[in-house]
């Protein structure tokens, strides 16, 4: 055990080293690799703003005047777009480094994930242990994701971000993401999975689980015949902590390269055109994390503060990577380190992955109800706790989906008539914000799972 902790303490010191080199070349190759293409898209944006100002004050839409501005927006947007693709080229080692090893880490997301919450379900016993402990757990998570929700409507309505913009109503409502509205069917096609080869080959976590915990109940029913099945499945997810670990030798190389590509690519200018929104955001996540803690000492005491030293490892990686599931296999393992059961972080902990994203939940009523304010739009006390309640319902199942946050937000401005061009505000910004929101899912997904053992088993 002593010796699995230096070995984490390691592991962490390399990547908190990786993440530290990563910022400062980043900031080097923002000012001198990247620096002409970087002057390009700034020129550019100046420009474009500069004649849509100037089409307003226009009201003859026919005029050689007209016409010329428009034509010159569409020139210098095409200028932005070639200059951030060769920005994106010049970067393409090291965020190579990067995207390499998240395709490594999901590529064993699902079989962990499936093999783990067989074994976790089938050890439970009866339906009936599974039902009680699965409704703690749901019970936890739905009372989260409603505090993390309303926080971030609170924060914005106090803080107002959003009001510094003072943006005008777009002329068209045009969006960079797909969106699709809201509806239960959709919702529940994406409950259950047609094909669980699919549902894998695809990482829908969501519907994994559900087969998954169908699959372990219907082991746990065999009685005798299904403990060959478990031990089986039990020794798969072992073999698959054993790649994990060699997977992890590669995180602070990845660490690295992901975070150097993103600093290079924006600059020190976005945190300066919205240093205070992020400061606000990650102020909220703090308080977020304050809050968790503070419900998960009622159940666990004391001791769930030092969880946090458990889990440095994974908040480490999920925060330096922007990806929750980076952090899942290490997540697993802490906290049985820990003390929890093991059939219980089994269960529990995929379970979190698709209903208790609590950085994400936030996220989306501070992204949301920041578009609003951004162009000065008033949405009463009513509106904002139903666009609460729908996001309550469409965030469920989004862990794996790329920028899954964002696209959940997409739906919501649709839903709601907000302008949906607003979602550009978010763009530049979200490979930040992406990081402390998947570092506050991983814990707040670890003390769900300390307060549902300590519940069940009396121990953590």
């Amino acid at each position: 055990m002593q010796e699995q902790q230096k070995q984490s303490n390691r592991l962490t010191l390399y990547i908190l080293a990786g993440l530290l080199l990563g910022i400062g070349l980043g900031f080097w190759l923002n000012g001198t690799y990247v620096r002409d293409e970087n002057a390009t898209i700034a020129a550019s944006q100046i420009s474009i703003a500069s004649n849509r100002l100037a089409l307003k004050n226009i009201s003859d839409t026919n005029s050689l005047t007209y016409k010329s501005l428009q034509k010159d927006i569409v020139l210098q947007a095409a200028r932005q777009k070639k200059a951030t693709a060769v920005i994106d080229k010049k970067l393409e080692p090291f965020s190579l480094m990067g995207d390499l090893f998240l395709r490594l880490i999901k590529m064993i997301i699902a079989p962990l994930v499936f093999s783990t919450l067989v074994v976790g379900v089938s050890k439970l016993g009866d339906i009936k242990s599974v039902g009680r402990i699965g409704a703690k757990t749901l019970l936890w998570f739905v009372s989260a994701s409603i505090t993390s929700l309303f926080l971030g409507m609170l924060l914005v309505n106090v803080l107002k971000p959003g009001e510094t913009m003072h943006l005008a109503l777009p002329f068209d409502n045009h969006n960079s993401l797909s969106n699709a509205g809201f509806t239960v069917k959709d919702f529940l096609y994406h409950v259950f999975p047609t094909s669980v080869i699919d549902a894998m080959a695809r990482n829908e976590i969501l519907q994994i689980v559900v087969f998954a915990i169908l699959f372990g109940i219907a082991t746990a029913a065999l009685g005798e015949k299904g403990h060959a099945v478990t031990q089986l499945f039990d020794t798969i997810s072992h073999i698959i902590l054993k790649m994990t670990g060699y997977i992890m030798m590669l995180a602070p190389v990845a660490v690295f390269g992901a975070i150097c590509a993103v600093i290079a690519k924006e600059g020190p200018g976005i945190l300066q055109t919205y240093f205070i929104f992020i400061l606000e955001f990650y102020g909220g996540l703090f308080l977020l994390w304050i809050i968790l803690f503070l419900a998960g000492s009622l159940f666990a005491g004391k001791r769930i503060l030092r969880l946090l030293n458990y889990i440095k490892e994974p908040i480490l990686l999920a925060f330096s990577t922007s990806s929750s599931e980076a952090a899942f296999p290490k997540t697993l393992l802490a906290l049985e380190r820990f003390g929890c059961e093991p059939r219980i972080v089994s269960f529990v902990l995929p379970l979190g992955y698709s209903f208790n994203l609590d950085g994400g939940m936030m996220y989306m009523t501070f992204a949301s109800l920041f578009v609003a304010q951004s162009y000065g739009i008033h949405l009463d006390f009513a509106t904002q706790i139903s666009m609460l309640f729908v996001l309550m319902l469409t965030s469920k199942g989004i862990a794996g989906v790329p920028r899954a946050s964002l696209v959940v937000v997409a739906a919501i401005l649709a839903t709601f008539n907000l302008p949906e061009a607003g979602l550009a505000l978010l763009l530049g910004i979200d490979p930040l914000l992406d990081m402390g929101r998947s570092a506050t899912n991983v814990l707040g997904n670890s003390i769900a799972t300390v307060v549902v053992s300590k519940s069940e088993e009396g121990k953590y």
